[in-house]
């Protein structure tokens, strides 16, 4: 018997705040050297600090991939952070979610109207992209988990549930 199996990653665009805090750290570490140099000389270190702390921390937090990984029902997502770092974020099972389905369908009118949902988004934040709501329990609550499949993953999720995995 074959495996159901799929993989797709997607870049999550930077937003705004994403250059804003980009932006204002670099700006405040120029401004740091500036006085370091022509004020109090102590200065260059707290730029230093401040410009390594960036570089390893904050910096890729910036720029983010997802990676979906289907097989056999199970979606695993990974984000990996400026290219390098790798980390997995959620696991679901397809099977025990109650629905998914696209963020705009009908279908989702009632979670999309529930406030008490926790929502995790693993899309590119893309509102023109076709994008897709998981509704499942996350232990004792009930979670939104929204990501960006193509056409082939979107299908391949039907294939293994398809009475909850709507494609309209």
């Amino acid at each position: 018997m074959s495996d159901l199996y799929s993989e797709l990653l997607v870049k999550k665009e930077r937003t705004a705040k994403d250059r804003l805090v980009k932006g204002s750290i670099i700006a405040l570490i120029v401004l740091l050297v500036l006085a370091g140099l022509f004020i109090m000389p102590l200065l260059l270190i707290a730029a230093i600090v401040l410009g390594v702390c960036a570089y390893l921390f904050i910096f890729p937090g910036t720029d983010l991939e997802f990676e979906y990984l289907f097989v056999n029902g199970e979606l695993d997502i990974d984000k990996i952070m400026a290219k390098s770092k790798r980390k997995r974020v959620k696991s679901l099972n397809i099977t025990e979610c109650d629905i998914m389905a696209p963020l705009n369908s009908h279908r989702m009118d009632y979670y999309n109207s529930n406030q008490k949902l926790k929502v995790q988004d693993f899309s590119s934040g893309n509102p023109e992209h076709k994008r897709f709501a998981i509704v499942c329990r996350d232990g004792a609550d009930t979670c939104k988990v929204i990501i960006e499949p193509d056409e082939i993953l979107a299908k391949t999720m039907r294939n293994t549930a398809p009475s909850k995995v709507f494609l309209d």
